[in-house]
């Protein structure tokens, strides 16, 4: 069972059911107890960093302790970072060495909202059939600064970001797989299967 953790943001139906279409089964929960026997974890994506983090603090024991697959879409992705400037300066799960800061003003319109394109940066299995210049879609005002040793793909909006970035059992994308057609089903499909492993 891949546990998606309901900390009070959005898009939790249409995430659970692009995993639920590539043959998942799956538990919307903030129970910690399910998201401990948990096969695969999702950090879902849509809603302010600051009340996100408070609610992930409460149950913070216990997905630290977490050895499974983690996905973290969006603002899952962003909670993974040392820290974020959004509405402020708060402290990230730090699980991935990182800032989240918010577009410069030299990129024209913020939020960053539409259809853009992979440049994969190195190999890694969850990528596996994507292929640089595929369309995702994305909607953030905010980004990932990290190490390209964590990075494994990127996206140019007037600076070339950090679009996938994975560290140990962490795997995050910037964009919304699940509202990124067949090549969101394939790498969501490619996370059940490392789950499976």
């Amino acid at each position: 069972m891949i546990a998606i953790v309901n900390y009070g943001v959005g898009n939790l139906k249409s995430i659970s059911k692009a995993l639920e279409t590539v043959g998942a089964k799956v538990s919307v929960t903030s129970d910690p107890e399910k998201i401990k026997c948990a096969s695969g974890v999702v950090f879902p994506g849509v809603g302010a960093f600051k009340s996100a983090i408070e609610k992930l603090n409460l149950i913070r024991d216990v997905i630290d302790s977490l050895e499974v697959p983690i996905l973290g879409i969006c603002l899952g992705m962003q909670l993974f970072a040392t820290e974020s400037t959004e509405g402020g300066v708060y402290r990230g799960l730090d699980y991935i060495p990182g800032r989240v800061v918010r577009f410069p003003p030299s990129v024209g319109k913020v939020p960053h909202m539409g259809w853009n394109t992979l440049k994969i940066t190195r190999e890694a299995e969850i990528l596996d059939g994507v292929e640089s210049g595929e369309f995702v879609y994305f909607v953030h005002s905010y980004y990932m600064q990290t190490d390209d040793e964590f990075v494994i793909s990127k996206t140019d909006y007037g600076i070339d970001f950090p679009s996938g970035v994975e560290r140990e059992n962490y795997i995050g994308f910037q964009f919304h797989p699940e509202k990124s057609g067949k090549v969101g089903l394939r790498i969501l499909e490619n996370f059940v299967n490392i789950v499976k492993r």
